[in-house]
């Protein structure tokens, strides 16, 4: 049986690796694009970052060019946009497509695991989150228009 763990991922830097270095710890992976309306969202992502992640957080963003063209740039682009722009210092991986034929493998399993409104499971938009717990169940998705700071409770609740 797959788990979150199995899926291979490229790193940001092309490096191929899979989530298993994060295992025992709780995920928080996102979709994410830089020409977005919820852009900003990266400042609440690195803020849930930088304070949960010495009890067991980690932010995982997948940058997506599937809505609206919002993440044109290659991936050195898209790494220096968020450095300079919000301080990023989360993992960022390789771009993907979250929908379609094309999806990657890891989002398919995510999606399978927590669909969406009304059973649907496709990624409705940039910024869509998936909460896995420190066992790699995927406990709960959120939508794009959910902030980062309204996932605290639900982190903390999963990193005791």
């Amino acid at each position: 049986m797959e788990t979150v763990y199995d899926f291979k991922v490229k790193t940001i830097e092309g490096k191929e690796t899979t989530l298993e270095p994060y295992k025992g710890k709780v995920m928080l992976i996102v979709n994410v694009a830089s020409k977005c309306g919820y852009t900003p969202q990266y400042d609440g992502l690195e803020a849930l970052y930088k304070k949960y992640k010495d009890q067991g957080l980690v932010v995982l963003g997948f940058p997506c060019n599937q809505f609206g063209s919002q993440e044109p740039g290659s991936e050195a682009e898209i790494q220096n946009f968020c450095r300079v722009n919000f301080g990023v210092t989360f993992p960022m991986f390789s771009k993907i497509n979250v929908n379609g034929e094309e999806a990657h493998p890891l989002y398919r399993y995510l999606k399978s695991e927590q669909p969406g409104i009304l059973g649907t499971e496709a990624i409705k938009w940039n910024f869509t989150k998936f909460l896995v717990d420190k066992e790699g169940k995927v406990v709960e998705r959120f939508g794009s228009s959910t902030k980062p700071v309204e996932l605290e409770e639900k982190i903390e609740a999963l990193l005791k």
